[in-house]
């Protein structure tokens, strides 16, 4: 998802603030699939893009982005299961057939399971959560879910064959306070974080500012344009869950010429603000109270803060401010869940 996607009203919210559970960054995986003759089923996980190549054949005709079959003769159809990345609960669907034309998989159903291990048994009880749905060419098709459950797996089926070029599942991961001790990143993608609303994603792929891991090139990682006015660039995040932050780190990994000076967070407890606020949430946070004050920040490198960091309690929400502007590759806001 761009950004520019992200700012889209157009776009149905839960695709501009869920999290993508079927991404392969975030540890998504293509477990089993009837057929991958012109395509595998692990690029349809991919987080960026899909892009066509012209010209592009491997052994098997057109290279092609995505999870494509061949053509089947014998009146059946296809299908595969994906593990998670995350269990958790789904609210929507993204099934994109961008690039693919004329063999682009015309209807799509989902089913869901949930299973500790990677390939779930031949009697493994499955539940539909998304009804048979008609897909067209080269065009993003967003379905909404209604599933309350928490889920590990997916049976994507298409019918009867052809390709999908990408699959995003966006949900809210689950996270088990009953048993989780000690400190967790409580802004981490895995644990439920999700980015909100942000000033500027001119660079880069913002949602891996949450994702685990270090950055592996300036890709990978939330950059600003080059601010040419006054103010300064913010992103506002929901944590995975109610705590209270006791350490903080901001990675630069990888931007050099290009970090950010300065960098300071808000936090709030917004329990009774939902999502669909998110308007009224931005406007809200400038005025947030300050955990962590403004400080230096350097290029490529990890910052870590606890002592600098205000004790206001348990919050829901953070807003990263950076000055004037620049990439941040990772953010990890460490401390313990509240009831």
């Amino acid at each position: 998802m761009t950004s520019i996607e992200s700012l889209n009203p157009d776009i149905p919210l839960f695709a501009r603030t869920g999290v993508n559970l079927a991404s392969a960054g975030l540890g998504a995986r293509a477990i089993w699939a009837t057929d991958q003759f012109f395509a595998p089923l692990d690029r349809m996980l991919q987080d960026h893009p899909a892009e066509f190549i012209p010209g592009k054949f491997d052994d098997h005709g057109k290279w092609m982005d995505g999870w494509e079959t061949r053509r089947r003769r014998d009146g059946g159809h296809d299908w595969a299961i994906v593990k998670l990345a995350a269990a958790g609960r789904i609210i929507g669907f993204d099934v994109d057939t961008s690039h693919f034309t004329g063999n682009y998989a015309p209807a799509v159903r989902i089913e869901a399971c949930s299973f500790r291990g990677d390939q779930p048994p031949e009697d493994q009880p499955w539940v539909q959560i998304l009804p048979h749905r008609p897909l067209g060419a080269s065009a993003h098709h967003y379905f909404k879910c209604d599933s309350f459950e928490s889920w590990t797996h997916l049976r994507v089926h298409i019918y009867p064959d052809g390709g999908v070029a990408r699959l995003r599942v966006y949900g809210v991961p689950e996270l088990d306070q009953a048993n989780t001790k000690g400190e967790i990143d409580l802004v981490s993608a895995l644990n439920g974080g999700r980015i909100l609303a942000f000033s500027d994603a001119h660079y880069g792929e913002y949602y891996r500012l949450l994702a685990p891991g270090r950055g592996i090139n300036m890709g990978d990682g939330w950059e600003t344009r080059r601010r040419r006015e006054p103010g300064y660039d913010w992103i506002v995040i929901a944590l995975g869950a109610r705590g209270e932050i006791e350490k903080a780190l901001i990675d630069t990994a990888h931007f050099k010429g290009n970090y950010p000076d300065r960098a300071s967070i808000q936090a709030a407890d917004m329990r009774s603000f939902g999502d669909g606020l998110t308007d009224a949430l931005v406007t809200d946070s400038m005025f947030w109270k300050t955990l962590l004050p403004e400080q230096k920040l350097s290029a490529d490198a990890e910052h870590a803060f606890r002592d600098e960091l205000v004790k206001l309690g348990p919050v829901t929400h953070v807003r990263l401010n950076i000055f004037p502007d620049g990439g941040v590759s990772r953010l990890r806001l460490f401390g313990t869940t509240a009831p």
